[in-house]
């Protein structure tokens, strides 16, 4: 097992009252933050402290910089707190402001996963990818700016391997089938991963009386559902007490949430065995793909409790039937 140890450094008293509504203590020293990308509560970075060292996962998009550093400074810790910087993959959502924020850190260096680090170091040919799914106009007006992060700074994690931040053990594994440049961070002191998408979404408006309610992701262009299926059943190997979701938040019941997510994951194969072969082509097939999901997804939160109704979830789950569709797609042409 691969060991990095965090350069030590004196703790600092962090405060535990007035901290932003965007700013939300979990236990174990560790905070979600609410980047503000597309609407509350829908995408998070996480900010762990221990013993005044900290370490981001998922840093949001360039225009999440003020919040990120804003954490900081609502907690007391200076930039040059900060040893890692760890985006779980480098899609925009997830890494887009990995750039910004380094400028930032100047102790901080970034783990990323092999398959990313050169995204990382030389975003264009992300950006050109995300503008090919979005437009150009979309992906600047919605992520900003993609800085790159200088070679030296940039450091590739590998399964198994262990850093410490301030002693506390961050465990990597890899974790492809949403995207091949896909690591989760394994917290041993609070026995949860930070699973980024690979343990799917789960959004706050469709919590009841039962508990958070779960669905996989399957956006372009990487989704492959037979490797996804085997690395969301490696996580809940670890029997994990939580999972950090960057869509959103932190859930527990993760037994009954793998189950879930294993069980429409195998639907949404399902689905698009059926529609590979549309008889009208791709539009109507791209249509007919988002009405399945989201006759699969209202399904499956009428029997969880949800009352809001099935217009809301297309409202609410909107740019996920749009991508996971997309996403679909290219799975069923490569096959």
């Amino acid at each position: 097992m691969n060991t990095i140890p965090a350069p030590a450094a004196p703790a600092h008293d962090l405060p535990d009252h007035g901290l932003p509504e965007w700013l939300e203590p979990l236990p174990h020293g560790i905070y979600a933050i609410d980047t503000g990308f597309e609407r509350p509560r829908f995408d998070a970075a996480y900010l762990i402290v221990q013993q005044g060292r900290a370490a981001f996962v998922d840093a949001g998009t360039a225009f999440a910089l003020p919040r990120l550093l804003g954490a900081l400074a609502a907690l007391g810790l200076a930039r040059d707190a900060v040893d890692w910087v760890i985006p779980t993959h480098v899609h925009l959502d997830h890494a887009g402001g990995v750039g910004q924020l380094m400028r930032e850190l100047p102790r901080a260096l970034a783990l990323v996963h092999p398959r990313g680090v050169r995204h990382i170091v030389n975003p264009q040919m992300i950006w050109e990818a995300a503008s090919a799914v979005y437009g150009a106009d979309v992906v600047a007006r919605s992520y900003g700016e993609l800085l790159p992060v200088p070679a030296e700074r940039v450091q590739a994690t590998a399964d198994g391997m262990v850093v410490r931040l301030a002693g506390r053990a961050l465990e990597f594994a890899d974790t492809p089938g949403h995207a091949k440049h896909h690591h989760c961070v394994w917290d041993e002191a609070s026995r949860g991963w930070f699973t980024g998408d690979t343990f799917g979404l789960s959004y706050r408006e469709f919590d009841t009386a039962r508990g958070p309610w779960i669905a996989p992701t399957a956006v372009p262009s990487q989704f492959q559902p037979d490797v996804l299926a085997a690395s969301i059943r490696r996580l809940l190997a670890r029997g994990p007490e939580c999972m950090y979701l960057t869509h959103y938040g932190r859930v527990g019941s993760v037994p009954r949430l793998g189950a879930q997510l294993l069980d429409l994951l195998a639907r949404l194969v399902a689905l698009g065995r059926r529609e590979q072969h549309h008889p009208e082509g791709a539009a109507p097939r791209h249509q007919a793909l988002k009405r399945g999901q989201l006759d699969l997804f209202d399904a499956s939160l009428t029997a969880h409790g949800c009352t809001l109704g099935r217009a809301r979830l297309a409202e609410l789950m909107a740019i996920d039937l749009e991508l996971n569709a997309q996403g679909m797609a290219i799975w069923l042409d490569g096959r």
